[in-house]
């Protein structure tokens, strides 16, 4: 136990050790928006620069279409999944997409999907799943 007329040496060493609690030093020194595609937004447009299927991890088997973004607003490149099935044949090369993060913790990668952080929502201003579900035609330019 402290003795008394300790609280500012606790209130000084409280302080110090906040930084090592990571959330607390990505806002302190603005990492998280530093290294974030798309820098602290929720949802970013971006075009489509290729299809390509990836493995999944262990214990899962199969391919996972996916398709490499880059984004309008900073010229990054980053991988999105297209969700569902058949989602891939309505995404083109050089299409507009508007891709959103997948939601794994703490902004990461999502179940077996290796190193994916994002995934295509809408597709030339029709959501995906219109598209995906033929609710909507795909708009011809």
């Amino acid at each position: 136990m402290p003795g008394l007329f300790a609280a500012r040496t606790l209130k000084k060493r409280r302080k110090k050790f906040r930084l090592y609690k990571a959330r607390i030093k990505h806002r302190i020194q603005g990492t998280l928006h530093k290294h974030d595609p798309l820098e602290g937004a929720p949802m970013a447009k971006g075009i489509v620069i290729a299809k390509k299927q990836l493995e999944q991890r262990q214990p899962h088997s199969g391919m996972l279409k996916c398709v490499r973004v880059k984004l309008v607003k900073n010229g990054k490149m980053v991988t999105a999944h297209a969700p569902r099935d058949k989602a891939i044949n309505f995404i083109q090369e050089h299409d507009e997409v508007i891709i959103e993060g997948i939601g794994g913790s703490q902004g990461r990668s999502y179940g077996s999907l290796p190193g994916v952080r994002y995934r295509v929502i809408k597709v030339n201003g029709v959501s995906l799943e219109m598209l995906r579900t033929g609710r909507k035609q795909r708009p011809s330019r």
